[in-house]
């Protein structure tokens, strides 16, 4: 690893492909410093991120790819959606989307090592896939950036160059819980039990549940991502202390970012482990707990398009249903509003006319109530989600539409 100025970094730019594939730290750990130098050297380039954030580089040359859509890419003409789960999404970046530099946002070096911190993911595939065909990783070292164990360390050997640079980390304030996310929390923390096992994402729905799991015993948490809510149950003592917190980015406050830096309670795995089916299988009583768009009387999920365009992806949701129906006790929520207010429609609807990114769950859960499909019929699971989930003001028509379709009698 060779220690470089910004200024050094164009002639280490030069020598890249026309067009190169660049992957950076996504979701909210994008190196701005390193990705804005990146851009005012490189004309042409493929941007490979997750769940890019507002702010990314938006000019002409600079085209898109990921295979979780955020706000900075969404809408995009310039995107290209890679379906993936992410637990396969590795898989791809070695095989078929092999990057030709990778960008990482980093902690300082620790004797021989930097952590990559918040942000794990898909980097540790992505620095392998880009060394084994002979391109670049280049570091932006923040003295801001957490250093966290597990797959986030990164030896120096595998970095090329290393730029240093204070940055403030991008930070997550919980806004005041609304009614219809308090009211599904309330819904879901009563059906879990003492020592089970917690993904959740961010957001109304898992802050709710969170703060009502408080109380609890022996609880473990292996998620994808997670964020204040994880650190309130630890303050509780409401966490297993024998068992690590496992996950693969993290997104909260400042305060947050402290606990992180060197607790070695906490875990960062790459996605192809924290994502894998058979070990999410394999923990405590996993419950899930994800959000969707809509859910129709199938059972059937769209938490990634709208009006047919994608919006997000598959994400880890499919990787954690399956798991948590595989482990023993586990059980997997699909949450959502029952109303959608700005389109003033049920988000409870006849039939998904579009992709579907997940079925089967254990429950469909709205602020009206609990719908329970796993081990259902599929008259019986049509039932419960009219009777249960769907809004009072839609509940006619979905009957009449599930006569229809031959769901009820």
């Amino acid at each position: 690893m060779r220690r470089i100025s910004f200024e050094q970094l164009k002639t280490v730019l030069k020598d890249l492909p026309e067009n190169p594939r660049v992957v950076v730290s996504g979701n909210f750990a994008m190196p701005k410093a390193l990705m804005s130098a990146f851009d005012a050297e490189v004309p042409k380039y493929r941007l490979h991120m997750l769940n890019a954030q507002v702010g990314i580089p938006h000019r002409e040359g600079v085209s898109y790819e990921s295979a979780f859509i955020g706000p900075g890419m969404r809408n995009s003409k310039q995107l290209t959606y890679i379906p993936s789960r992410l637990s396969l999404l590795p898989v791809l970046i070695k095989s078929h989307l092999k990057p030709d530099i990778v960008l990482i946002h980093t902690s300082l070096p620790r004797f021989d090592t930097v952590s990559l911190g918040t942000e794990v993911n898909i980097l540790p595939a992505a620095i392998e896939s880009v060394r084994a065909n002979g391109g670049l990783v280049i570091a932006q070292a923040n003295s801001h950036m957490p250093y966290t164990y597990g797959d986030a360390q990164i030896y120096e050997h595998e970095i090329d160059f290393l730029i240093e640079s204070d940055e403030a980390l991008t930070e997550h304030v919980s806004g005041p819980l609304t009614p219809i996310g308090r009211a599904i929390g309330e819904r879901i923390a009563p059906m879990i039990k003492d020592n089970s096992t917690l993904q959740l994402g961010i957001g109304a729905v898992p802050d709710a549940t969170l703060e009502l799991l408080k109380a609890r015993n022996g609880m473990r948490i292996w998620t994808e991502t997670f964020s204040d809510g994880v650190l309130n149950m630890e303050e509780a003592s409401a966490l297993d202390e024998g068992v690590p917190i496992t996950a693969s980015f993290v997104f909260g406050s400042k305060r947050l970012y402290e606990w992180l830096h060197l607790n070695r309670r906490i875990r960062m795995f790459r996605t192809e482990k924290t994502n894998d089916p058979s070990q999410i299988g394999k923990q405590a009583r996993m419950t899930s707990i994800n959000a969707a768009l809509q859910v129709d009387l199938y059972d059937q999920a769209n938490a990634s398009r709208v009006r047919g365009t994608i919006y997000s992806g598959f994400g880890g949701s499919t990787d954690f249903i399956t798991g948590a129906l595989h482990s023993t006790g586990g059980q997997s929520f699909m949450a959502l509003p029952s109303w959608h207010a700005k389109s003033n429609t049920s988000t409870i609807i006849p039939l998904i006319d579009g992709a579907v990114t997940s079925f089967q769950h254990s429950h469909v859960v709205t602020e009206n109530g609990i719908a329970r499909c796993f081990g259902m019929s599929e008259r019986e699971q049509a039932e419960n989600i009219i009777e249960f989930a769907a809004h009072p003001d839609a509940r006619a028509e979905l009957t009449k539409a599930a006569q229809q379709m031959g769901l009820l009698g």
